[in-house]
């Protein structure tokens, strides 16, 4: 079986809630033990993504995304893994993945 490329999305709201300086460094902590762990599968870290952006169709373009959108995407990353359960076994191990209420919508890319 080929390695097959998985794009992440990281669905939801941020937390209001700043953690505290020594809850940051044991947050990094984690997200460092977890990249390190998990380097082969990380084939692009992503980036969270700015709340605010552009919706184009084909009679305009608005700004967006929209405000009654139930779920927004917050950010991405894409994975390789061998099969979905692989990928699955990447974002569970996430630190955030902790969070209540953290989503991560796991999608195979197509090969072209």
């Amino acid at each position: 079986m080929s390695t097959q490329k998985y794009l992440c999305m990281y669905r939801g709201t941020t937390s209001q809630n700043k953690p505290s300086p020594a809850q940051m460094q044991e947050m990094f902590a984690a997200f460092n033990g977890w990249k390190e762990k998990f380097k082969a599968n990380i084939l692009d870290m992503g980036s969270k993504l700015k709340p605010s952006g552009k919706v184009v169709t084909a009679s305009g373009v608005t700004d967006g995304p929209y405000a009654e959108a139930k779920e927004i995407v917050g950010g991405f990353m894409i994975v390789t893994a061998d099969d979905y359960e692989a990928a699955v076994a990447v974002v569970k191990a996430m630190p955030m993945m902790q969070t209540p209420g953290a989503c991560v919508e796991i999608r195979e890319m197509a090969s072209s």
